[in-house]
């Protein structure tokens, strides 16, 4: 029997799964949609096609690895009921792993003379508001994620000692409040990958760093707020 492990990563808008062999860590392959409100009747398909079309079947996976979040709380709450849903139906153990790491460690892996900066994912909370923490390219933690609303001294001890990359859904938003900073850099284009998540993933395996299928719960940073609707009466 095969072992693999299938990541998940639903906590944007983007709805993909990536398909790693155990314990080599080779990538067999990913799939993704990157439209809005995809999760709910893609991903199911999406996990089924890939082990599919890479010859393998369910009964082959070893474990499951969900993106923790922060991020959409709708997105969290599918990924983590389809991941729980395999880890019982399987009998297999379940991972998960933070966005925001997820995402430092996608661009450090990518990037020249990685050690040189610190590595700021953002991701979009609305308004002026991001997710945010800090990371070194070996994935030291240096600012645990927080949530931050922006302004022109955001970060700004970080910022007057080291360059900073910059880069996720929220950091258009704090492009202009930093732009002329010399230690400010930004990309643009990096988005949340199951890839990355089946990538961290791996070493959490081989140190049995396994969630309670039955109890866990995404990591939603902040509270979701609901409203009430008046009464018609």
């Amino acid at each position: 029997m095969s072992m693999l492990l299938l990541s998940l990563e639903t906590s944007s808008p983007i709805c993909a799964v990536a398909l790693h062999h155990l314990p080599s860590g080779r990538l067999l392959g990913q799939s993704e949609l990157r439209l809005e409100k995809s999760h709910s009747t893609h991903l199911t398909v999406l996990i089924e096609q890939l082990v599919t079309n890479t010859g393998h079947a369910l009964a082959d996976l070893a474990a499951v690895a969900v993106s923790d979040g922060p991020g959409s709380y709708t997105g969290l709450r599918i990924g983590a009921a389809a991941a729980k849903g395999l880890g019982f139906a399987l009998d297999i153990p379940l991972l998960a792993v933070g966005t925001l790491p997820a995402l430092a460690h996608q661009v450090a892996a990518r990037t020249p003379r990685a050690a040189e900066y610190l590595y700021c994912p953002m991701l979009d909370a609305r308004r002026q508001e991001v997710y945010t923490a800090l990371y070194r390219a070996d994935g030291t933690e240096v600012l645990a994620p927080h949530n931050l609303v922006l302004d022109a001294e955001s970060l700004a001890s970080y910022l007057a000692t080291q360059p900073v990359l910059f880069f996720g859904s929220g950091a258009a938003k704090f492009q202009p409040l930093v732009e002329h900073n010399s230690h400010a850099s930004f990309l643009i284009g990096v988005q949340p990958s199951a890839v990355s998540i089946g990538e961290l993933a791996l070493a959490a395996y081989q140190r049995q760093e396994f969630r309670d299928v039955a109890y866990y719960e995404p990591f939603y940073l902040k509270e979701v707020h609901t409203t009430t609707p008046k009464s018609l009466g």
